[in-house]
C-alpha cells in the first residue's frame, strides 16, 4: 500500500501545457479517495493552476493534494478554501543573468535554432529558468515533432553543463530544458515533500514519461522510489485505475 502517488505533469497527466482532460480529473479524484497525490513539474504556479488545480471535480479531496511547481522548489497546498504557498526558493539576479547568457551562447554554438517560434523561448520562473525550443505558446503538434527522442536537447544540455557548472540542467516536457540550483531535481523535490508531509519515501511511488537517464523524471528512480514509466496520459489513466483498485 502506498500513502502517496506522485506524478509528472506534461506528457503524463496532460498534453504539453494543456489542462487535464475530464477523465483524468475524475481519475485523480478517485485516487485522492485512497491516497495522497502530488504533482511535480517544471511549470510555475499559474501553469499548475490552469492545468490541474482548476480542473478537478468538486468531489476531489484537495487537502490530500500537493502541487509542486518549478521542480519542487515551490510547494502549494489547499487550506481554508484556497491554494497558498508553503515555500519558494528563488534564484538571485546574478545567477539569472548568468543562465540567460549561457542559453544565448549555447544555442548559437549548437545551432539548434528553429525556423519558427511561438512566443518567448526563455521563461524566468523565479526558482527555475526554462527554455522552450519552439516558444511558450507553440502548438502541441509542432512540439511533438521537434525532438521526440530528446536527441536535439541532449546536445544543448551537454553544452549548457559545460557553461553552467554547479547548476542542475534537465530535459522536460516536449521541447524544454529546465535549469535549477545545484542538486535541485525531482528527487530534491520529493525529499522536500517528505519533510512537508511526513510521508516516508518508501511509502511513495512516482509516475512519469521521462524516466530515463537525462530525463527530468529519472531522479525519482535514482532516489529509490517505486516508479512507473508511461507513454502518455492515456496510459496514465490505466495505471491510476489499477492503483485505485489495489488500494481499496
Amino acid at each position: 500500500m502506498k500513502e502517496l502517488v506522485a506524478f509528472d505533469l506534461d506528457g503524463t497527466l496532460a498534453e504539453s501545457k494543456q489542462p487535464l482532460q475530464e477523465p483524468m480529473g475524475e481519475a485523480l479524484a478517485d485516487l485522492l479517495g485512497v491516497a495522497h497525490v502530488a504533482v511535480i513539474s517544471g511549470g510555475d504556479w499559474p501553469q499548475f493552476d490552469k492545468q490541474v488545480a482548476s480542473r478537478l471535480p468538486a468531489r476531489a479531496d484537495l487537502s490530500k493534494l500537493w502541487l509542486m511547481p518549478t521542480t519542487g522548489t515551490k510547494l502549494y497546498t489547499h487550506r481554508d478554501g484556497a491554494w497558498s504557498p508553503v515555500y519558494a526558493e528563488l534564484f538571485d539576479d546574478e545567477t539569472k543573468a548568468k543562465i540567460l547568457k549561457a542559453f544565448d551562447e549555447s544555442l548559437e554554438a549548437t545551432g539548434f535554432v528553429p525556423e519558427k517560434t511561438w512566443g518567448e523561448r526563455i521563461e524566468d520562473r523565479g526558482s527555475q529558468i526554462t527554455f522552450s525550443a519552439l516558444g511558450q505558446q507553440a502548438p502541441i503538434d509542432a512540439k511533438e515533432h521537434w525532438d521526440p527522442k530528446f536527441e536535439k536537447r541532449k546536445v544543448i544540455q551537454a553544452d549548457l553543463k559545460k557553461r553552467l557548472p554547479g547548476l542542475s540542467i534537465n530535459m522536460g516536457g516536449a521541447t524544454s530544458i529546465d535549469i535549477t540550483r545545484e542538486g535541485v531535481d525531482k528527487a530534491y523535490g520529493l525529499k522536500k515533500l517528505h519533510d512537508a508531509s511526513g510521508i516516508q519515501l518508501d511509502k511513495m511511488m512516482f509516475i512519469g514519461d521521462a524516466i530515463f537517464p537525462g530525463g527530468n523524471d529519472y531522479p525519482a528512480k535514482e532516489l529509490g522510489l517505486d516508479t512507473v514509466k508511461v507513454r502518455d496520459p492515456e496510459e496514465t489513466l490505466s495505471v491510476i485505475a489499477a492503483i485505485v483498485a489495489c488500494q481499496k
